[in-house]
């Protein structure tokens, strides 16, 4: 049994119903301490874990791994029964050796996929300098971020969160502020939103307010209230609303990912500009998802040749460390002041200096070329293998965010690939088999992918019988 010597200046907390501990107190002496006498923690502590008893001196088990969550997180996640230790690539391993493919990247996250060496290198390398100084200071890896950003988009300035829901979070309190700049005079300035169907733009109160799914803000109104809900690509209803004089933005995502992989036409993403334009009201993108590589520009919107008032960014930026951002043009920045925002941890030197070497390397020329093509040649080979079965109804995408719409429930096909190895995601409405592989997948990957995908068409049969 291991102790762990604790040397502790506050009172001991009460013992936890999973770790068991075994404490005793004693008056001890520090060296060049005047104070020989005074009582402090200096403590054994014996740390008892039976469920995972095997993780010290040797290796945990997953099984013990999941009867630990259940007894000590919240509920709040409806995991899949896998336990994830290691990865490299685009592969990950769980304690007992099991490989997987991830056509999943942590959610369109890991876009450099697992343990690049470049990613690496600048987080252990920052890691060892300077990790944390609060906003409270400047620090160079968070302006040196903010140049790369600015320098390869429409956006003059740039605010840092720590994730896409409080970047989401900014960009309505920016709207609001800029609305109130803009409109000194105003008893009443513009400060409701639209937003679309099949949207999720976050889970805090503001930006659950924004997300269609009404399962997601039931259960924590009264929300945010001033939002309308439009059919997503419907450029008529939009122009109208907009056109009230009531809005103060305009959130959007060019292709949605959590509501189903949906691209928006350029026609309704240039109503949309064109609308605010002509009014005043800020048009926002969320790329939260869809942005920086995935597909196969660096900005989504790239491909439309629509631009934004406001871009939304977190998954990817920091290759698996937590950041969100803001860009903005100048316009939208001058209606902002010292004390208008802020986050204690937002662009921290080790997460800015982790989103600079995955900027970096995504914003290469070659390796975006890289990304379209194996994005092309993944949807061909999905057409081709899957196209011909009846559960499959369409299946779309950009780049390397792609969905396959079945006219069942998703899940089944997802519980059978992730026992034959190949990790996926639903979306929609459950029925989208969401594919967001690391941008470095190679085609034969993506060729082994589609294989696995398409020997455990069978089970939508049995599921669909049953």
């Amino acid at each position: 049994m291991s102790s762990i010597h604790l040397f502790l200046n506050n009172p001991i907390s009460p013992s936890s119903a999973v770790l068991r501990r075994s404490i005793k107190l004693k008056k001890c002496r520090f060296p060049g301490s005047t104070n020989s006498g005074r009582m402090v923690a200096c403590a054994m502590v014996d740390v008892r874990a039976p469920e995972l008893a095997a993780a010290i001196g040797g290796k945990v088990r997953s099984e013990e791994v999941v009867a630990a969550e259940g007894r000590v997180l919240v509920g709040t996640y409806a995991r899949a029964p896998v336990v994830l230790s290691s990865g490299r690539g685009c592969k990950l391993y769980d304690p007992e050796g099991r490989e997987y493919l991830d056509m999943t990247s942590g959610i369109a996250v890991n876009a450099l996929g697992h343990g690049d060496p470049d990613w690496v290198r600048a987080v252990t390398e920052q890691a060892g300098v300077l990790t944390h100084v609060s906003n409270v200071f400047y620090s160079i890896p968070q302006v040196e971020l903010a140049k790369r950003l600015v320098a390869c988009s429409f956006a003059d300035r740039v605010f840092f969160s720590n994730s896409g829901t409080e970047a989401n979070e900014a960009a309505i309190k920016f709207a609001r502020k800029f609305q109130r700049f803009s409109h000194p005079d105003a008893k009443q300035p513009p400060t409701e939103f639209i937003s679309f169907t099949n949207c999720f733009h976050g889970r805090t109160m503001g930006a659950l307010a924004l997300t269609s799914k009404e399962h997601y803000r039931t259960p924590f109104e009264p929300v945010m209230p001033g939002v309308t809900f439009l059919e997503y690509g419907n450029s008529q209803s939009a122009v109208e609303l907009i056109r009230s004089g009531k809005i103060a933005a305009v959130f959007v995502e060019p292709i949605q990912g959590e509501g189903g992989i949906y691209s928006a036409t350029k026609e309704f993403l240039q109503a949309l500009r064109s609308a605010c334009d002509d009014t005043g009201s800020l048009l926002v993108f969320d790329e939260v998802q869809c942005g920086l590589g995935r597909t196969g520009c660096l900005w989504a919107h790239e491909s439309y040749g629509v631009f934004p008032d406001i871009m939304t960014l977190a998954k990817p930026l920091a290759g698996g460390l937590p950041i969100g951002a803001v860009l903005v043009t100048e316009r939208v920045a001058a209606a902002i002041n010292y004390g208008d925002h802020g986050s204690t941890f937002a662009g921290g030197p080790l997460v800015c200096s982790a989103a600079i070497a995955v900027l970096d390397k995504i914003s290469n020329p070659g390796f975006l070329a890289s990304v379209s093509k194996k994005g092309l040649y993944f949807k061909e080979i999905l057409v081709q293998k899957l196209g011909g079965n009846s559960h499959v109804r369409e299946v779309r995408g950009m780049g390397l965010i792609i969905g396959v719409e079945l006219d069942v429930s998703a899940s089944p096909l997802v519980d059978a690939c992730r026992n034959s190895g190949l990790l996926i995601l639903t979306a929609g409405k459950g029925n989208v088999v969401r594919l967001v592989p690391p941008l470095i997948v190679s085609e034969q990957e993506l060729d082994h992918a589609a294989n696995i995908i398409l020997e455990c068409l069978p089970v939508l049969d049995e599921s669909n019988t049953n």
